[in-house]
């Protein structure tokens, strides 16, 4: 393919930003709860339920941090929003740190989980770039409960869960908090300079990625035991544990590892090779080549398991296509942006009432099977915006 990049036509560009500011006037105007927090979405764009979990309310925070950056009118009313809501819903000002879930009558599940505390962590540093007053006292508070609850440094990564007084509800260890956390720490390196953070996303890179994945040429296994060692007998719920491999997320982790490398100096070549690699391994192992679309999940031999479309995965692919484009140029990567963006335009985005449809059945046909309503914003919304910016390291940064 010798044609010029779509990233950079500008029909395309104009496309992409069209599609992201479909995104923003979605959630910036139907998705505020007056009482804190947000509400979820339903198939027509509507509030519905009074249900808060804590990773959408962080990353509305972390959507509308970039669109501040973006100069985007009412964005700083977002971030305010629900940095106030994380501070004084979500946080647990009794036992320490940031609980589940909450309804207007108070915590529904109060639970203690790496994976929330990884995007407490993500919107108090994209606070900092932009200055909030509460964001100081955040990125201090969620950095100690990380560290002095979380963070074990035999493994070089964080365990999972406890109840709300700290007490262990498992001893299970999982890849997804792992990965989101690197997210978030590179985003707290980036927002204060200090190398901690960066150090600790090389850890857990090398722990989950360098150890594991490359062991088993680089398909990211998601479920372990306390001593890391891979549980490929584990099933979970489908939605958030399902059994075997989630090739969206080799996906994630390869944009992941290309940032790293940036972000690192480009000091380390494995970095940017085990981002190809994993990229490479999720387009011929987890896309249909018949109808199109990534499968859910894969068995250990590589066999499709839960083969209905989730939307995530396809967004993970365009902006893992496009950063890798931009630092290991590669016909290969400009041949599968197009590839996800096509399928994602004809059977993902919902063009009557905005957003993106959660999931397709094998027919391609919008289901309810894991999610109900619109999904929250923020993967479809790094796939429009990513392509647009520079391959320097976050959005928060790159679009400074």
């Amino acid at each position: 393919m010798t044609d010029t990049p779509w990233t950079t036509r500008p029909a395309h560009r104009d496309w992409l930003m069209s599609k992201a500011n479909a995104l923003f006037d979605l959630f910036q105007h139907n998705a505020v709860n007056p009482k804190g927090g947000f509400f979820d979405l339903d198939a027509a764009g509507k509030p519905m339920g009074n249900l808060r979990q804590i990773h959408a309310t962080a990353r509305m925070v972390h959507c509308f941090a970039i669109g501040s950056r973006l100069g985007r009118p009412g964005s700083g009313i977002i971030v305010d929003h629900g940095m106030r809501y994380l501070w004084e819903g979500h946080r647990d000002a009794v036992h320490g740190g940031y609980c589940w879930s909450l309804d207007d009558d108070g915590y529904k599940d109060d639970s203690k989980q790496a994976y929330g505390h990884a995007f407490v962590l993500l919107a108090a540093a994209d606070a900092k770039v932009l200055g909030h007053p509460l964001a100081d006292q955040m990125l201090a508070d969620i950095t100690d409960v990380l560290e002095t609850r979380f963070w074990e440094e035999r493994h070089g990564a964080v365990s999972e869960e406890y109840a709300r007084d700290w007490s262990k509800i498992t001893a299970y260890r999982g890849q997804n908090s792992n990965m989101h956390l690197t997210e978030a720490l590179m985003a707290a390196y980036e927002a204060t300079g200090e190398a901690l953070y960066l150090d600790k996303a090389k850890r857990i890179a090398s722990l989950v990625i360098g150890r594991h994945a490359a062991s088993l040429d680089y398909v990211v296994a998601e479920h372990f035991d306390e001593n890391w060692n891979i549980d490929k007998s584990y099933k979970g719920s489908d939605m958030f544990r399902p059994a075997g491999t989630t090739p969206g997320h080799w996906l994630e982790w390869a944009r992941l590892m290309a940032q790293l490398w940036v972000l690192d100096g480009r000091k380390e070549s494995w970095h940017i090779e085990a981002a190809q690699r994993l990229f490479r391994s999720a387009v011929t192992r987890g896309w249909d080549a018949r109808t199109g679309g990534f499968y859910y999940t894969l068995d250990f031999d590589h066999r499709p398991a839960l083969t209905h479309r989730i939307w995530w995965p396809a967004t993970e692919a365009i902006g893992a296509a496009a950063f890798l484009a931009a630092l290991a140029p590669d016909p290969f990567y400009e041949q599968w942006y197009r590839k996800v963006w096509d399928f994602s335009a004809q059977h993902f985005i919902d063009p009557a009432n905005g957003g993106w449809f959660g999931e397709l059945g094998e027919d391609l046909k919008p289901i309810d099977r894991f999610f109900t309503g619109k999904p929250d914003i923020y993967h479809a919304l790094q796939a429009c915006l990513i392509p647009l910016y520079p391959a320097t390291g976050s959005l928060m940064r790159a679009v400074a």
